[in-house]
């Protein structure tokens, strides 16, 4: 098995140019690639129940397909008056998978009538290593914050205009990149990884 070689389960270069910032500042001299260097394995369905299950559903697809460590992450917002909602389900809340705006235009009306003490949110990111020979570790990674009532700001996406960080006075979508990777759910997820790599994959 090519221990130097980790593919990430993504099409997404951007989340693939955040784990290797992420891989270079552990000094791990891994070359890791996205799903885009092997096209002819179709990308796998989501059919899990849990961030982690999805991330795991991934994981093994790819490492089983590739003979390589594979990583792969599942990530959504959870609303706490929501019992946890959208969840697993946020990018396709409003029934079309990938439709930002319609998205968070159905989760606003949803909360319209709710104060702002009770509009606490997260989003949270499972991260999945997975070997060929089985083997699996799953880290997780969390972004408290609370939903505005109108959304606000152009940057990010999915539920980031509605979205204000814990500590912050801005949305998601009003911060720069830079300052949102510094704590970001799916970076924190991916670091918690960094020493399982370390151990795992040698």
């Amino acid at each position: 098995m090519n221990t130097t070689t980790l593919i990430l389960a993504t099409r997404n270069p951007g989340k693939l140019v955040e784990l290797k910032t992420i891989l270079a500042e552990a000094a791990l001299p891994y070359d890791l690639v996205s799903a885009d260097a092997y096209p002819d394995i179709p990308d796998v369905k989501e059919t899990g129940v849990t961030f982690a299950e999805n991330a795991l559903l991934k994981a093994h697809t790819l490492a089983r397909a590739t003979g390589l460590p594979a990583i792969a992450d599942d990530s959504g917002l959870c609303v706490d008056v929501l019992n946890g909602a959208p969840g697993i389900f946020s990018a396709r809340w409003a029934g079309r998978h990938g439709d930002d705006e319609a998205n968070l235009r159905l989760l606003l009306a949803q909360l319209s009538d709710i104060d702002h003490p009770h509009r606490a949110a997260r989003y949270t990111c499972a991260a999945a290593l997975a070997l060929p020979d089985g083997t699996e570790h799953v880290t997780r990674g969390e972004l408290p914050g609370v939903l505005r009532t109108v959304a606000e700001g152009t940057g990010g996406f999915g539920y980031d205009p509605a979205f204000q960080p814990e500590g912050e006075t801005l949305t998601n979508a009003q911060l720069p990149p830079e300052r949102q990777h510094l704590f970001n759910h799916r970076a924190a997820a991916f670091r918690k990884l960094v020493p399982v790599i370390r151990e795992l994959v040698g």
